[in-house]
């Protein structure tokens, strides 16, 4: 780098201030406006985890059926001079359904629909005509959503994939399928929080309280707990690096303690993108079923679909765990905003709510009061629905049933897929991505089978030390932080990262999302940090 770069990137960084204060995501919207201080650049911004790609098939089959649903609307009203239109007959929607299917064979979609309405029929034993009509009248958005908190079939259905996904059997009989309860919600992030509101609005976090977060964590997960909303005690529960990213035993004992109310995890991991061992698995197990009957256990495992064989602990301890999946990653559906709260029928939240003191009942009674005479029967999940929309507008929350109906061939598609044709094709992307940015670092990649590869952890002080070293390494880490290092990368080659520590990592790090860019581009970044400190490297050794 030339005086006159290193002398504009040590004033950006005098005048931007403590960037350890800043969260990762805002530290994200400085860095970008950093990369694209050169205009003739391109930038690379491998800081987010929107993927660029997406699942087809579904999306032509969402068209397909928003045809057939405008030509049952167009069967009404006829006198108005196609003006207006009506809602579907369910009497002999099947049949107008096979002559749709006829005269639009041979456009792309129509064929999975078709499909998927025999699969729903032959395979899942449910209505054919009872699934269209809640497909067609979700489709055209022309009621709302009943029940509020998820279309009947849907949840079926949806629920069936889940559980596919997630490691805890989806064949028909399974009985963990049938006990699933789910609430459609608009992603991910709407589920946290309307579990956080919710927990909070029947009195099982109070301010004051102790929860558990494995960390390193998606940085909204440290940040929420001390809100002047909540004013929770956070005890972190750390994955080891030296493991893997494996939480430790000693470290899930701390989940013994009586006073911790909830432990809250994503998994597979964000950043680390590595899934929970079996071993860990069992560890918990053993924790709650021995000591913890009364531990509430949030995962988020958006990332499960990357993962090989992936187990969730909703499968291990499901009276236990609050399960959130979003469709957004695994099918680029990230502006969709689709997502559930999964909740088994007899869970622990229920229980806690039920014994809770008799003043605590009468105040949640007034608050339920307007939606249900029987408020003590009331369970959580529909607690969340009516929570959602501040209970007084209860009747008129759930999710758009057009976002439900994409949720739902979303699942099909995946239901229907045995071979798995589009998960290996997602997943063969990320690998290849992945190895991409070794190969422009020019040294061989560590590979898992407990990896998800949807983002990567670059520890600039293990990766200076595979270069140059271990008296390099030390040296590289106390003259170069890591919050500088992304700066300059950002600064010198419009090159976006996202700095670990936001994350809770302990270790000098990076994270490189794997999903947003071309295999090109992670070659580029690759040789890009490469340079960086093969310039580093010089100065070490006073050659300039």
């Amino acid at each position: 780098m030339s005086g006159e770069g290193e002398a504009q990137v040590e004033e950006i960084l005098k005048n931007i201030g403590n960037l350890e204060e800043l969260s990762p995501f805002e530290f994200k919207e400085l860095l970008i406006k950093l990369a694209r201080r050169k205009s003739e650049r391109m930038m690379l911004n491998a800081g987010r985890g929107n993927p660029n790609f997406l699942a087809l098939t579904p999306r032509y089959a969402y068209l397909q059926l928003g045809k057939f649903a405008l030509s049952e609307a167009e069967r009404h009203f006829g006198y108005m001079g196609g003006l207006i239109g009506g809602h579907s007959d369910r009497e002999g929607i099947e049949a107008r359904f096979e002559i749709f299917v006829r005269n639009h064979w041979n456009e792309r979609g129509t064929a999975f629909l078709n499909s998927a309405v025999s699969y729903v029929r032959d395979y899942l034993g449910l209505p054919a005509g009872d699934f269209l009509h809640e497909m067609v009248q979700g489709y055209l958005g022309c009621d709302y959503p009943s029940p509020p908190r998820m279309l009947p079939l849907a949840e079926k259905i949806v629920a069936r994939y889940l559980m596919k996904e997630m490691g805890a059997g989806y064949d028909l009989g399974y009985s963990l399928v049938d006990e699933t309860q789910l609430f459609a919600v608009e992603g991910g992030t709407a589920a946290m929080a309307y579990l956080f509101e919710s927990l909070k609005a029947n009195r099982i976090l109070n301010e004051g309280d102790k929860i558990a977060l494995a960390v390193p964590i998606f940085s909204p997960y440290l940040e929420i707990p001390r809100l002047d909303t909540y004013r929770l005690e956070v005890i972190e529960v750390r994955a080891d690096e030296e493991r893997g990213y494996q939480i430790p035993r000693e470290e899930l004992e701390k989940l013994r303690d009586p006073e911790i109310k909830a432990f809250f995890l994503v998994n597979p991991g964000n950043p680390t993108s590595v899934k929970l061992e079996e071993e860990t698995l069992e560890d918990l197990r053993e924790i709650v079923e021995k000591d913890r009957n009364d531990l509430i256990i949030i995962t988020d495992d958006v990332y499960a679909t990357f993962a090989e064989d992936f187990r969730s602990v909703y499968s291990v301890l499901p009276h236990n765990t609050i399960l959130v999946y979003s469709f957004s990653k695994y099918f680029g559906a990230t502006g969709w905003r689709l997502g559930v709260i999964a909740l088994h029928r007899d869970n622990v939240v229920d229980r806690l709510i039920a014994s809770l003191p008799e003043e605590v009942q009468e105040i949640l009674e007034k608050r339920y009061a307007p939606i249900t005479p029987n408020v003590r029967e009331l369970k959580f999940i529909d607690r969340l629905v009516a929570d959602s929309r501040n209970v007084a507008l209860r009747h008129t929350a759930g999710l758009s049933t057009p976002q439900q109906v994409q949720m739902v061939l979303f699942a099909l598609y995946a239901l229907m897929d045995e071979e798995e044709k589009y998960k290996k094709t997602v997943k063969h992307v990320l690998r290849r991505r992945y190895r991409a940015l070794y190969r422009g670092l020019g040294i061989e990649p560590e590979e898992s089978p407990g990896y998800a590869y949807y983002y990567t952890l670059l520890d600039t002080e293990k990766l200076a030390e595979r270069l140059y070293g271990k008296e390099f390494a030390e040296w590289f880490v106390r003259t170069l932080p890591v919050e500088e290092f992304i700066v300059r990368l950002a600064v010198e080659a419009g090159v976006v990262l996202l700095p670990g520590k936001g994350f809770d990592v302990i270790h000098p790090s990076a994270r490189v999302s794997l999903a947003n860019l071309r295999e090109i581009d992670y070659i580029k970044i690759g040789k890009t940090i490469r340079r960086l400190i093969d310039e580093y490297y010089k100065k070490f050794r006073g050659e300039v």
